[in-house]
């Protein structure tokens, strides 16, 4: 097995904030090369997210927006995997800038269902492009 270096380990620590442990697995699989490495490592995050992505969680917070106005509101739901995280003032602060966003957005659709096929296959693609 190659040794890495703790610098090299660290330094794609910093730049991808992934686990020391598959920075340091990427890099002995690349023998050292810092950009492939962060090429694994994404396609790593990549297969993560599209397995987690089915999954349902019975956690996270309902919050709302109302412009000041009073004509503009949302209410939104965001789900995570943990009651620690749902009760982080971060993501209690994320969820809210959502909801402030989608309320300036005038959004055309409100959830995923309402979007037809077609488009949302363009957006995938258009997406998936810049991998």
């Amino acid at each position: 097995m190659m040794e890495v270096s703790l610098d090299k380990v660290r330094r794609l620590r910093e730049e991808t904030l992934a686990r020391i442990l598959d920075c340091k697995k990427a890099l002995v699989e690349t023998k050292g090369d810092l950009e492939e490495a962060k090429r694994i490592l994404r396609r790593k995050g990549i297969e993560i997210a599209r397995r987690k992505s089915g999954e349902r969680t019975a956690q996270g917070i309902i919050t709302s927006y109302i412009h000041h106005n009073g004509r503009v509101g949302t209410l939104v739901e965001i789900h995570c995997q943990s009651d620690f995280v749902a009760k982080n003032s971060e993501f209690q602060e994320f969820a809210k800038n959502i909801a402030m966003h989608i309320a300036a957005s005038d959004p055309r659709w409100i959830s995923t269902e309402e979007i037809p096929g077609k488009v949302l296959e363009e957006e995938k693609t258009r997406a998936n492009s810049g991998l």
